[in-house]
């Protein structure tokens, strides 16, 4: 099928800041698709019908042009393959039918701005998407481009940056990149954060809804400072003890081995941290965490917040019947409820080929359970034990943590 759609990039600077590609494209479109604020940059002698996106967002009416002889145009910010909707429908075309024509996008921008090779910064949108994914990046000498939501962005990105210890982070806000309107406001997150608490407004004037905020994280003494490796520190969970201490966690998840975009079960949560900590191993790793416990599940949605994986999905119940409907995993880990009936089965049926299983057990009926699977079933057998030296008198001992047994097991590709 020939190329139908167009996809052009455009900047604050509007229509006058297109190359000739892109101009000709609008000019001998039939009908242009974008956002009211893209839409009124088009001169009026264009002759395209203008189609301003459905709220909800929704590609259906765009795509009804696909079989038809239309030549249609879609508008969007600067590189529309960048977290843009030349992404979103790269997901829903092939290649071959559609044509993109970028701008410099609002991060090549504001990266000439400053002086910040673009290389060394991480790119985090908060368009669409909670504010606690921003906590996953915030760490000592990090740079940070964050893509605002609206006006208010910036306030809230300071009032988290404080509130982690990362008040003496430096903050430029950059307006309209691009544009005749463009503007950069400076002051460290604490700054920012005192003066709009104070004012009930961001310290140097209204702050446009077009904006980028530029970290440069600086950490206090109170930061956490947690690693990328596997096994943070038990406390940096909230939880009733039911946790996968530390240890146990890292070995189980270098037995998990977690791959780019890859969906793990977390069966038993607990409090979340064995799909936490999947899903930080790589931004497009995920996870559903499986809990039935009410108490539990408001530990998992406190940690997943404070560790910077708010996408971590939580399913409400109990496995087997809670696992009805979930999209098949690439790996499982059972926490907990290896003792119940169908719940081994029905993971190992459901995992996809190529895929982990790991489930841990504590108990003498748990590790039973786990013996008696694996001499149906294959795979392999782990007795972890972890000692800590504590006091005792006077002197130190070994506090012996209770033993894990793991039962690790690859399944087939193709088959089971």
């Amino acid at each position: 099928m020939p190329v139908w759609l167009t996809v052009v990039g455009i900047g604050d600077d509007g229509f006058a800041g297109l190359g000739r590609s892109a101009r000709r494209a609008l000019v001998e479109a039939s009908v242009v698709y974008g956002g009211e604020r893209h839409l009124a940059m088009l001169p009026t002698r264009l002759a395209a019908r203008r189609e301003a996106w459905p709220r909800p967002f929704d590609l259906a009416r765009l795509l009804e042009h696909r079989h038809r002889e239309a030549r249609v145009c879609v508008l969007a910010s600067g590189d529309p393959m960048l977290f843009g909707v030349g992404a979103t429908l790269a997901r829903q075309l092939p290649a071959g039918e559609m044509r993109v024509l970028p701008a410099p996008s609002s991060l090549s921008l504001a990266a000439a701005r400053l002086g910040w090779p673009l290389q060394d910064v991480t790119a985090v949108s908060l368009v669409g998407r909670p504010l606690a994914a921003l906590n996953a990046h915030l760490r000592h000498g990090a740079r940070l481009f964050v893509l605002s939501s609206g006006g208010e962005t910036p306030a809230a990105v300071a009032e988290l940056a404080a509130a982690r210890g990362f008040g003496a982070s430096r903050m430029i806000v950059l307006e309209h990149l691009g544009g005749a309107q463009e503007r950069i406001v400076e002051a460290s997150a604490d700054e920012w954060r005192d003066r709009s608490n104070r004012n009930g407004a961001e310290a140097e004037g209204a702050i446009a809804a077009l904006n980028l905020v530029a970290l440069e994280c600086r950490a206090t003494s109170g930061a956490p400072g947690l690693p990328l490796t596997p096994g943070l520190p038990d406390d940096a969970y909230l939880h009733d003890g039911q946790l996968t201490k530390r240890d146990v966690r890292a070995m189980t998840l270098a037995r998990l081995a977690p791959r780019p975009g890859e969906l793990l079960w977390d069966v038993g949560a607990g409090c979340g941290s064995i799909g936490i900590e999947w899903m930080r191993s790589h931004p497009s790793c995920r996870a559903i965490a499986i809990e039935a416990n009410e108490a539990r599940q408001r530990f998992i949605e406190h940690n997943r917040d404070a560790l910077g994986v708010p996408a971590l999905q939580l399913v409400p119940g109990r496995a087997p019947g809670a696992l009805d409907g979930l999209p098949a995993p690439d790996a499982v880990f059972i926490g907990g409820g290896v003792t119940a009936p169908g719940v081994l089965d029905a993971c190992w049926q459901r995992l996809a080929g190529g895929g982990r299983l790991i489930a841990n057990a504590v108990t003498l009926q748990g590790e039973a359970v786990l013996v008696q699977w694996r001499e149906q079933h294959g795979g392999t057998l782990t007795r972890l034990a972890v000692a800590v030296a504590q006091p005792l008198g006077g002197f130190d001992t070994w506090r012996p943590a209770l033993p894990i047994t793991l039962l690790e097991i690859a399944k087939p590709r193709g088959g089971s």
